[in-house]
């Protein structure tokens, strides 16, 4: 699973730049107005929204900006006509990808992911086709210092509530119960270790092993769907050879 774990890295890395250039921003935007329309614009009685600020904050996300976001959902307006949809779909070796977005116009959406589909060899499937090989889980990501032990900071999530973790080279995932992601953080928190990223998360309950030549159409289709307007985030049980991510991500 470690080609797994670092292609998640890649993820992450590439959303720097994404910041750049605004493209995250517009995403965490939604993310922020979909959560303060679904549960209220209080953060104090809104884990979802809270998780949401969190994650603006981390990205350096300016305030008038998560302002306008919250203001979108209160106000209602054009962004009440937003709908968050699920897509399920088969990539290149048989992997299994499940695609979050959210879209004024489900036509435009899913025939853009139907297309990227199609021309990366894979193939958009029916609801429920493949969500079973996936759990929704609360997922903190942490880059390990220098000679830190990544077994005893694991631990140390865990007698916080967390149920699992993996340790790579690196970094530590530790994984939550969605409900638990909050009270885990802050434990680490107040503990000295910041997570790089919190979120809730569709985690792969397996993961499948590609060669190369299915490896870097597989990465091809996942990035192009990421780049979507309309996609917010896009899921993968597919495990990459580290020589494909480092030559891919070079």
């Amino acid at each position: 699973m470690a080609g797994h774990s670092k292609w998640k890295q890649i993820k992450r890395q590439k959303a720097v730049v994404d910041a750049k250039r605004g493209a995250l921003f517009t995403k965490l935007g939604r993310d922020i107005t979909m959560a303060a329309k679904a549960g209220g614009a209080d953060p104090a009685g809104n884990a979802t929204l809270r998780l949401a600020l969190l994650k603006a904050r981390d990205n350096n996300m300016p305030a008038d900006i998560v302002d306008r976001a919250i203001a979108k959902a209160v106000g209602g307006g054009d962004e009440s006509q937003l709908n968050e949809i699920v897509y399920e779909g088969y990539g290149p070796g048989g992997t299994a990808v499940m695609i979050e977005a959210v879209t004024d116009n489900r036509n435009r959406t899913v025939a853009e992911i139907r297309n990227l589909f199609t021309r990366n060899g894979g193939n958009l499937g029916e609801s429920g086709s493949v969500a079973w090989q996936f759990n929704t889980r609360g997922e903190l990501s942490l880059t390990l210092a220098k000679g830190e032990d990544g077994e005893e900071l694991a631990l140390l999530a865990i007698d916080a509530g967390a149920e699992d973790f993996a340790v790579d080279e690196d970094s530590v995932t530790v994984y939550t119960r969605p409900d638990e992601l909050e009270v885990v953080r802050q434990a680490l928190v107040e503990a000295g270790h910041e997570p790089e990223s919190a979120e809730i998360a569709r985690v792969p309950t397996v993961t499948v092993a590609l060669e190369e030549k299915d490896a870097l159409q597989a990465l091809r289709l996942l990035d192009r769907l990421e780049d979507l307007d309309d996609v917010q985030r896009v899921y993968s049980n597919a495990d990459f050879p580290d020589e494909v991510l480092a030559s891919y991500s070079a």
